[in-house]
């Protein structure tokens, strides 16, 4: 349930688009990741970082793109997120006691400090490539590709990316301890 709220927003700017065009659903993202942050912190009592992140961030260009009335803004959100994210986790790997995704995942699986390490890398190569890819979208297509490539491509990728994490982390998972 949660990851489809997680979505909402790219979900309803996607449906936006196809019915009203890019400002309607640069608007309509604006507003849905305005709902979805007040939702998170009337849940949970604290805001949660990520949306946080994602709704100063889309304030932030999708107002430059409604403003200006230039979509370029607002298609480099993914970019701006991607490496965001990137460096955020290139720089746990030498800020605090553990990488970002160590602290994101050692809940539900135990891998050794080097797997731990690796896997923090790739996400950080991951979330480069993403951010690179999306210029090239951007750059090279129509507007109606780049929203596609939005919701499909970007989410493939990342479903796909992060099945090859899972196979990775259950290939150097720890055995669990024994209870007595």
């Amino acid at each position: 349930m949660k990851i489809l709220f997680d979505f909402f927003p790219i979900l309803l700017f996607f449906i936006a688009y196809k019915w009203g065009g890019i400002y309607v659903a640069t608007l309509t993202a604006m507003v849905a990741s305005l709902v979805q942050v007040l939702w998170g912190r009337f849940r949970s009592g604290h805001f949660e970082k990520m949306p946080l992140i994602t709704l100063i961030t889309l304030v932030v260009l999708g107002s430059a793109t409604l403003f200006f009335q230039n979509e370029a803004f607002i298609k480099w959100k993914p970019t701006v997120i991607y490496w965001s994210l990137g460096l955020g986790f290139l720089l746990s790997q030498w800020i605090g006691d553990k990488p970002a995704i160590q602290r994101l995942a050692e809940h539900s699986i135990k891998v050794n400090s080097m797997a731990w390490s690796r896997l923090n890398l790739s996400w950080v190569f991951f979330f480069t490539g993403m951010g690179c890819l999306n210029i090239y979208v951007m750059q090279n297509f129509d507007t109606d590709t780049w929203v596609n490539f939005k919701l499909f491509g970007s989410l493939g990728l990342t479903f796909l990316f992060v099945l090859g994490q899972s196979i990775y982390m259950i290939r150097h998972r720890l055995p669990e301890e024994t209870k007595s």
